[in-house]
């Protein structure tokens, strides 16, 4: 039953939070928010085992990947407001602020990756199954992945399309989710 409220209260803020790109499905959030919900049912389910064997390697890899995830999001979303200066008046509205970016990132974990946030929520998403790995965790993890796979390619064409060839050069010279592997 606390799965289930958790599930439903966390589902309607990223409803609330994914409104405006819901109906776009062209929009990197339209896709992200199905990874989000992925991401949700993983850890709901798997959330009972987090103490259980915390010395295993499952779970040492998991955490290893979710204090990955971590860095990757602070300092993405840190860049993205420091160095990318987000402009509220980027006519994107299916954007959240801080993506509403007016020059392009190139530093920090950026220099090495396109997508660090969606890299981030890969790492979260791998770290969540690795702590019970089941078929149902496999699928859902891999749903995850599909989502958010899409979620870059997407994300991809919006900043070509802001960046032009700025973008596309950057493109060339960095890899997608993981340093100097993809």
């Amino acid at each position: 039953m606390i799965r289930l409220l958790a599930f439903t209260i966390f589902s309607g803020y990223f409803i609330y939070v994914s409104r405006k790109m819901l109906s776009r499905i062209h929009s990197h959030g339209f896709y992200r928010f199905f990874a989000w919900e992925f991401m949700l049912v993983l850890f709901l389910l798997n959330s009972p085992q987090w103490t259980r064997n915390p010395f295993s390697p499952y779970q040492l890899v998991s955490w290893l990947f979710l204090f990955i995830s971590i860095f990757f999001v602070v300092n993405g979303v840190y860049l993205l407001k420091v160095v990318g200066k987000p402009n509220q008046s980027r006519s994107d509205a299916e954007l959240l602020a801080f993506e509403k970016t007016s020059h392009l990132v190139t530093v920090g974990v950026y220099k090495y990756i396109r997508h660090p946030l969606i890299s981030s929520l890969l790492f979260l998403a791998w770290g969540l199954f690795l702590k019970h790995p089941t078929s149902l965790g496999l699928f859902l993890v891999l749903a995850a992945s599909f989502f958010l796979v899409l979620t870059a390619k997407k994300e991809e064409s919006e900043c070509l399309q802001y960046f032009g060839k700025a973008y596309q050069t950057y493109m060339l010279g960095t890899k997608k989710f993981i340093p100097f592997l993809f």
